[in-house]
Order: structure tokens, then sequence, then C-alpha cells
């Protein structure tokens, strides 16, 4: 009998399995997990009553705990797991450094890769029509402008040479919710590539690709971005 407990999460191509599944290489602990992953598209596995029993928003990822209840959504998924293994606290080591890491994590989440995924759905119906159930051209490109203006203001904050959000040597969560927001800016139907427009995006991006962790968590070549998929 195996005491791993169980997530469910999807490709790498989908943002926020990719988060947990980032966050879980850095915290040095995905080994103590059985993974199932979903085949999302186009047959949808995560909307079928199965998942709907454990989570009824039918979204990834999900954890499955040895008592039998579930955790989802992925900062609290993460939040739990930060605080139950021993090891770097991804979410930050201190009150200030957590804080800190909720006020990047908060602003990154909303303002760029939440509308990227938005304007992936709609401008696109991104995992077809059975999934899919509302198209509007007109929002899906003012949420790819949204994106792009937040993403000015953390290229702005990066430019004082720090290598991480916070400044400090490790990447913390808020930097994991950044690299797979300009992973997913890279998503061929997404077309708004982040590292390419701006200077200091584009070095951090470089930064996380030379990242163990970082190479770990896109093994499966299924990311959807060349660069990632085709990787030596």
């Amino acid at each position: 009998m195996t005491t791993k407990l169980h997530v469910f999460t999807s490709p790498s191509a989908f943002p926020n399995p990719q988060r947990l599944r980032l966050f879980m290489h850095e915290k040095g602990i995905a080994d103590q997990f059985e993974e199932q992953i979903y085949d999302m598209t186009p047959v949808g596995e995560q909307r079928q009553w199965q998942h709907l029993k454990m989570n009824p928003w039918g979204e990834t990822p999900t954890l499955r705990l040895a008592d039998g209840s579930f955790i989802s959504e992925t900062a609290a998924v993460v939040r739990y797991l930060d605080q139950t293994f021993p090891g770097r606290k991804i979410m930050g080591e201190n009150a200030l450094e957590q804080g800190l890491d909720n006020m990047w994590d908060n602003r990154i989440w909303v303002h760029i890769l939440y509308r990227i995924v938005t304007a992936f759905h709609v401008l696109h119906t991104g995992l077809g029509m059975k999934l899919e159930l509302t198209k509007n051209e007109a929002w899906g490109e003012h949420c790819r402008k949204e994106a792009l203006a937040h993403a000015a203001l953390v290229n702005q904050h990066l430019a004082d040479g720090r290598e991480w959000l916070l400044g400090g040597s490790e990447p913390t969560f808020s930097d994991i919710t950044l690299a797979t927001a300009i992973a997913f800016s890279k998503f061929p139907v997404n077309v708004t590539p982040l590292d390419e427009r701006f200077e200091h995006l584009d070095a951090y991006w470089k930064r996380w690709q030379l990242r163990p962790t970082f190479q770990a968590a896109y093994a499966d070549r299924n990311s959807g971005v060349p660069e990632l998929d085709n990787r030596a």
C-alpha cells in the first residue's frame, strides 16, 4: 500500500497545475506524490463526474490527502504543502517575505497570467467547443493588452538587477507564477511572448530555463512551447 498523496493535474501546457508541479520540484518533494495527469482536451477528463466528485469546480490541480479529503486551488494546495513538508519555504521564510510573495503572486496571477488565460479561452475557444461556452474577441484583446501593461511594470521592477521578484537568491512562489505566465504567453495561439517584448523578463526567463527544477517540471515535452518541448 502506498502512503503517497495523490495529485490530479494536467500536462505542462496548463498553467495552474504547472505552478504546482514547478513548486514541488523546487521544494524537492515531487517524488512523494502519485500524479494522475488528465487528458484535458478534447476529452475533458477534468470535467467528468469522477473528478467533479472530488472537485465540483472541475479544475486542476486537486490534491487528495491521506484521509480521503481534498484541497484544490493552486495557491491553497501549495500553501498546505509548503507548511507540511520540511525544507525551504517557497512562499517565504518569514512574515515579511510571505506578505511580499503573496503581493507579487496576486499581481501576476490576476493581472498577467489570468488575463492571458482568459484571452486563450475567449479568443480561440482554446479547449474546444465541448468545454468552452463563450467566444468574445473584444474581451480577449482587452485582456491581452492588460497583461502586457502589467508585464511592463514587472519588467521595471526587475530592472534593478535582482534575479528574483523578492530580491533573494532563490525564487519564491510568485516567481513560479511569473515563470508559468511567460511560458503560457509563448503558447503559439496566444502570441503574446513576454520574454520577446521586455528585456528584463527575457533575462529572467533564461535564468529559469537553466534551473534543473524547471527542466524537470517541463520534462513531459507537452507544454506547447517549441523551445521547451524541443530541448536537446
